[in-house]
C-alpha cells in the first residue's frame, strides 16, 4: 500500500449551507489543500518556477462520493494517497474522515504542464520529481 498524507480541518460556517452540511462543492477545495500539503511534504510547490514560466499541476479528471454529510465545527480528517503516475501525469484519491469513519471519497487526475505566456502543454514529469512521487506510491 502507498503512503498517505493526512491534515485536519475544521468545518467553517461559511462552508456550510441552509441545511447545515458542508457544500458539496467544498470537498474539492478540501482535495485540494489536502493535496498541496502533500506536494508541501514533498519539498515541492504545485507552482514551480521554471525559466521564463512554471511548472504546475492542471486537474483533467476530479469526482467524489459521498457517504454521510460533514456539518458546522466538525473535525474532518483528510487523507490523501498518491494512486498513479504516468509519464506526463498523477492519480489521487483523498478519503474525508470523521472519527474514523469515511464520510466521502474523492479522486482527481491532474496532468504535469510548463506554462509560458499565459499557454500551457504537457510535459514529460522532470526526474527529480518523479523520484519524490515514486517513493511515495512505492511506500
Amino acid at each position: 500500500m502507498s503512503d498517505h498524507y493526512t491534515m485536519t480541518r475544521i468545518v467553517q460556517f461559511a462552508d456550510t449551507d441552509l441545511a447545515g452540511v458542508v457544500h458539496f462543492s467544498n470537498y474539492f477545495r478540501y482535495m485540494e489543500e489536502v493535496e498541496c500539503g502533500f506536494w508541501r511534504s514533498l519539498g515541492i510547490s504545485v507552482n514551480i518556477p521554471a525559466g521564463d514560466g512554471h511548472i504546475g499541476w492542471p486537474r483533467v479528471s476530479v469526482s467524489c462520493e459521498y457517504a454521510r454529510p460533514a456539518r458546522f465545527e466538525d473535525d474532518v480528517e483528510l487523507a490523501i494517497t498518491l494512486t498513479e503516475i504516468t509519464d506526463k501525469s498523477v492519480s489521487f484519491k483523498c478519503e474525508f474522515r470523521i472519527d474514523g469513519v469515511c464520510i466521502a471519497t474523492g479522486r482527481s487526475s491532474a496532468v504535469c504542464c510548463s506554462t509560458q505566456g499565459g499557454k500551457f502543454h504537457s510535459i514529460i514529469i522532470p526526474d527529480e520529481i518523479r523520484e519524490k512521487l515514486q517513493a511515495k506510491i512505492n511506500g
